[in-house]
């Protein structure tokens, strides 16, 4: 009976564990690009995602790991992006580690 139990915890937590390996990178974004505004090291781009949410992307050559990862965004385009997103009182941000795709 003891070795039931054991196996039984042990089998949840590997699911547990595999579940949460499997699981979409919560440091993605996707969406449109509504707006650019440049500054002194890169520029800040407004991404409007498809549930209507609205993040402040900060993107640089030295975040993104340099100027042949760089790249310029365009109003208009559908982007994905990945990064250290943080939230403040009333605006969602994400630093941009990698350009994924641009469309």
């Amino acid at each position: 009976m003891k070795n039931i139990k054991k196996i039984s915890v042990l089998l949840i937590v590997m699911t547990f564990i595999i579940s949460c390996a499997c699981t979409k990178d919560k440091n993605t974004i996707s969406g449109k690009v509504e707006s650019i505004e440049f500054g002194k090291d890169g520029y800040t781009a407004k991404i409007n995602t498809d549930k209507n949410e609205v993040y402040f992307a900060t993107i640089s050559i030295v975040n993104v790991g340099g100027p042949q990862h760089y790249k310029q965004l365009k109003q208009g385009e559908e982007v994905a992006l990945k990064g250290e997103i943080w939230n403040t009182d009333t605006e969602k941000h994400i630093k941009v580690k990698e350009i994924v795709s641009i469309k």
